[in-house]
């Protein structure tokens, strides 16, 4: 290849990843304003500036692109939550620092919690997708491990899972209604209430 045409290569490779972009920014603001329901391919070229037929070189409908927001949601939470797992040295550390992570992420990332906030029950989506079941699949084996090793009291490993996920997601909402959130503070309480339900089964 020539260095002309490595110059134009070039060129053409971050076209395409602008026009990506600029795709997954708009489908972003759609979806979170009028939910997956509502919006439509037509919705998110508008928001774009791009002819309509670009959206087809990068994704084949809304489906995808929607999904392909929540995978990146998933693929930067996740391995946040399995690092602070690992590293706990004790049950309330497990309980507390996955708290403070989970909330912290979307104190931080509010565009995030906007979407899945506005397509909860969308497969894919916040509660009901693969993003989600991966992670409290990913929970509840952390959850074994640190059972096995004596850090997390060997209760019934789904109740737990189950309870964990439930305040979380219940917490989080609250959390995010507030000016500024406050993780720390979120993840404090979220904790004590989890640690002192648990401590009422390990003390009989």
């Amino acid at each position: 290849m020539s260095k002309t045409e490595a110059v134009i290569a070039g060129k053409r490779a971050t076209t395409r990843a602008n026009n990506k972009d600029a795709i997954l920014i708009a489908a972003r603001e759609v979806f979170t304003e009028i939910g997956f329901g509502g919006t439509t391919v037509r919705d998110i070229i508008r928001r774009t500036g791009l002819a309509s037929g670009t959206f087809y070189n990068y994704f084949t409908g809304k489906e995808e692109v929607f999904q392909a927001l929540i995978d990146d949601i998933g693929a930067r939470l996740r391995p946040r939550l399995r690092s602070v797992r690992a590293d706990a040295k004790n049950f309330e550390d497990f309980i507390e620092t996955s708290f403070l992570a989970y909330f912290s992420y979307f104190a931080h990332n509010p565009g995030d919690y906007g979407l899945l906030r506005s397509n909860r029950g969308r497969e894919g989506g916040y509660l009901s997708g693969p993003q989600t079941r991966a992670g409290l699949e990913e929970l509840r084996e952390d959850l074994l491990q640190a059972i096995q090793a004596g850090i997390v009291p060997n209760l019934d490993v789904d109740f737990m899972t189950s309870a964990i996920s439930g305040s979380a997601f219940s917490i989080l909402d609250e959390m995010m209604t507030r000016t500024p959130p406050d993780p720390v503070q979120t993840a404090r309480f979220a904790s004590q209430l989890y640690l002192g339900g648990v401590r009422s089964f390990v003390s009989e």
